[in-house]
């Protein structure tokens, strides 16, 4: 029995150092809350007002969030929980958005309701932050880069494209490209040799090529690595005949990432007087992350 007791309490304990290590989702006490001390009392005002502004006219809410740190949990992860806490956004419209940055981590991410995802599509929001906010980032204008990226989404959220990118392509961080290499390989062979079969072996090595790419965009979000990654697809499906055939193809085929999580505690935070509440929308992982 006292064995029993004992494993109980041991479980109990492991339960709750987990939740104490779980980072504490700020209490939403205006549509802008700063728990870093980044913004001055005029920068949490002015932006209040403007998201306020928009409010009103769109329909939509959209928030800003600053922390110190969500070490060691990941920004994707600290993000949903607070998307999930704040229900930002009409409830059943689900047309919130959240601006999170983790100022000591280097990390931001833009977190996007069900409703708005055709509007600031997971690409959209990750052009957001690297043409616009991350750049005033690195020159340390930490009020310039938030303004100008809530007033990028707003605009998106209007209905106005972006600005066609420069002709010099960004090619991101491509150690990305190390997770994308399993797939690729999985979809030259299986999937290319079924689409060389339908189409014939230069336009299946083509399709395969420009299908694998265009995965590599959406869930990476760098134009190098889909470019790279698409063409090492159409190589190796272009040269898979020369490899011996297996007793047959196979179909299907999926992958999926994940990640980890941590906690972190104290900082001052800023608001529009506490007037501020979601309306009870709902998220489900759309957006971007980055770093600067």
């Amino acid at each position: 029995m006292r064995a029993v007791k004992a494993i109980l309490l041991a479980l109990l304990l492991g339960w709750a150092f987990a939740a104490l290590a779980d980072v504490a989702v700020p209490q939403l006490t205006g549509r802008v809350v700063d728990r870093s001390g980044t913004l001055s009392s005029s920068d949490v005002a002015a932006l209040s007002q403007k998201l306020s502004d928009f409010e009103k006219r769109k329909g939509s809410q959209i928030a800003v969030l600053i922390v110190p740190t969500t070490d060691p949990e990941t920004i994707d992860q600290f993000s949903i929980r607070v998307a999930e806490a704040w229900k930002i956004g009409r409830k059943k419209v689900d047309d919130g958005a959240i601006l999170v940055v983790a100022k000591n981590d280097h990390h931001l991410r833009i977190e996007v309701g069900y409703g708005l995802e055709g509007a600031l599509t997971d690409v959209t929001s990750r052009r957001i932050i690297d043409e616009v906010v991350t750049p005033k980032f690195r020159t340390g204008d930490f009020a310039g880069g938030i303004s100008a990226g809530v007033e990028r989404m707003m605009r998106v959220v209007d209905g106005e494209p972006l600005p066609v990118p420069s002709r010099s392509v960004n090619f991101g961080n491509l150690e990305n490209i190390g997770p994308i290499i399993p797939v690729t390989l999985f979809a030259s062979f299986i999937i290319g040799g079924i689409l060389r079969t339908l189409l014939g072996q230069l336009l299946g090595s083509v399709a395969t090529g420009s299908l694998i790419g265009v995965l590599a965009l959406f869930f990476v979000g760098s134009v190098g690595v889909a470019v790279i990654v698409g063409f090492i697809g159409f190589f190796l499906a272009f040269i898979a005949d020369l490899f011996p055939k297996s007793t047959g193809p196979s179909r299907g085929g999926s992958w999926s990432s994940g990640s980890s999580s941590g906690g972190w505690s104290s900082g001052s935070s800023s608001s529009d007087s506490g007037s501020f509440s979601g309306g009870g929308g709902s998220f489900g992982g759309g957006g971007a992350s980055g770093s600067w």
